[in-house]
């Protein structure tokens, strides 16, 4: 059933959020701050508008970095008017700002449920992702329809607050694989085996999840001393890590190795990596 959404956030995610849901036949309205970001969502067949024509949409989904972002949004959709409507919030952030969120949708006359996904663009243009999703049972089932159409599979976990919390436990392997990965392959220093043969190894054994299946070549290439742009790049990565040990601290909860990794992408960090692929952590602590 086609749907008017709303998409506020045309990062790289929003606007793949944009071609999919073009794709496949709902009329969709854009927003971003800097509005020229809204140029590749409004070339697929989007519309850019302000947040008093989001807040029009029967769906409005946001895609932001951080909870600041998602606040001022979410004020400015409720003082445009959005009871009756259905948010649903897809950036990475700790349960309880997405249970904050919630309340001030409901409050709001609005649904509200928090689906932060696992995936990147490209899995997000084949409607592939992994959604994460916590909010009632009603919210949910207003915004699977949606969810469908960007996710292989979906899941409700549970009150609002519950797909972020899941969100961050499943990356946090992923934060720290990079820093095992590049210790593994300072085992190899000196022993003149290539990248490519030795990420190839890694990737049909025991020592190969997904990610380095998928992304082999990245990998390599990125060894062999070219880093890579990443479509989940270091930055992410670290942005996410710290919000996983501000909630492990919250509860009480100690994660050595996450703070071990911690330090390892500060040290990339400095070192202006950034912008580049999770993989660029591994060369920093295979070379040290």
């Amino acid at each position: 059933m086609s749907q008017t959404i709303g998409i506020a956030g045309t990062g790289r995610m929003g606007t793949a959020f944009a071609r999919r849901l073009i794709e496949t036949g709902h009329q969709v309205w854009v927003w971003n701050r800097s509005a020229e970001k809204t140029a590749a969502a409004v070339a697929a067949g989007a519309t850019a508008t302000d947040l008093a024509g989001l807040a029009g949409c029967e769906v409005i989904i946001t895609s932001l970095t951080g909870p600041d972002g998602v606040a001022a949004v979410l004020d400015g959709l409720v003082d445009a008017g959005i009871a009756g409507k259905l948010v649903i919030e897809m950036s990475t952030l700790l349960p309880a700002d997405a249970a904050a969120f919630a309340a001030r949708a409901d409050a709001a006359g609005a649904a509200f449920v928090d689906c932060p996904v696992g995936g990147t663009v490209a899995p997000a243009l084949k409607g592939q992702l992994l959604g994460m999703a916590g909010g009632t049972e009603a919210a949910f089932a207003r915004a699977r329809p949606v969810l469908d159409q960007l996710c292989r599979r979906v899941e409700h976990l549970g009150p609002a607050g519950s797909g972020a919390r899941m969100k961050l436990a499943v990356n946090l392997p992923l934060a720290t694989y990079w820093q095992t990965l590049g210790e593994s392959l300072a085992l190899l220093r000196g022993a003149g085996i290539a990248p490519d043969m030795a990420i190839s190894l890694m990737a049909d054994s025991s020592a190969g999840p997904t990610v380095l299946k998928n992304r082999a070549q990245v990998v390599v290439d990125t060894l062999n001393g070219t880093d890579q742009p990443g479509t989940f790049d270091i930055a992410g990565l670290a942005k996410d890590l710290d919000l996983a040990l501000a909630l492990a601290a919250a509860q009480g909860i100690t994660l050595p190795m996450a703070q071990t990794a911690r330090a390892r992408y500060a040290a990339a960090l400095e070192a202006g990596l950034a912008r580049f692929d999770g993989a660029s952590l591994a060369r920093l602590s295979a070379g040290e």
